[in-house]
């Protein structure tokens, strides 16, 4: 399985309706989807689907046509994904009309192909499982610990600061984590 960590999209023309999907990580989803409707507020359509893990490493998947004819856009956005074996992605494909209808077989292999090359324009990662941890730090110990979290490929969700010391929500993949770990040693309190 692969994944993306970073947004990238690709825009095809077909009867003079623009097709512009954008393939980017799950948890940019929300939030991209408000940020496309409104920088696109005259398109017809923004179909999405997208595939991730639950807690159980089951796959969730979905998709929605938005208005498109039903199963003619989000199936094959989600087919996309699911051929190339991608998991915690998501595709916003923003659809502005030409004026020529492209009827169910032309919807279908329009919403794939722009899927396709938006997946083309993607830099893919292997997927990793990553794993959400806390610790706790003294205040003298902060730098190292974010410096450590770069070094070792470790992301910060979080930073709190209380009387002891600092928490941290970190997140990383078990490998990543261990070696964390071993560096920091006594400098840092798992919880």
């Amino acid at each position: 399985m692969v994944t993306v960590n970073a947004i990238s999209s690709d825009t095809i023309e077909i009867k003079g309706s623009k097709f512009i999907a954008h393939l980017m990580p799950i948890s940019m989803f929300e939030s991209e989807m408000e940020r496309l409707r409104e920088l696109h507020p005259k398109a017809v359509h923004w179909v999405s689907a997208s595939r991730s893990l639950n807690e159980f490493d089951q796959i969730v998947e979905s998709s929605g046509d938005d208005g498109e004819p039903k199963g003619t856009s989000g199936k094959p956005t989600l087919a996309v994904l699911q051929g190339h074996e991608m998991i915690n992605a998501a595709i916003i494909t923003v659809r502005y009309f030409g004026g020529t209808k492209l009827g169910p077989g032309g919807l279908v292999r329009a919403y794939a192909e722009a899927a396709n090359a938006a997946h083309a324009q993607a830099t893919l990662l292997p997927y990793e499982k990553l794993f959400i941890k806390k610790i706790e730090c003294n205040y003298s110990n902060v730098s190292m610990v974010e410096y450590e979290s770069i070094q070792k490929n470790i992301r910060i969700l979080s930073k709190e600061f209380g009387e002891k010391g600092a928490i941290f929500t970190i997140e990383g993949t078990t490998e990543n984590l261990e070696q964390f770990y071993t560096v920091l040693g006594r400098a840092v309190q798992k919880l």
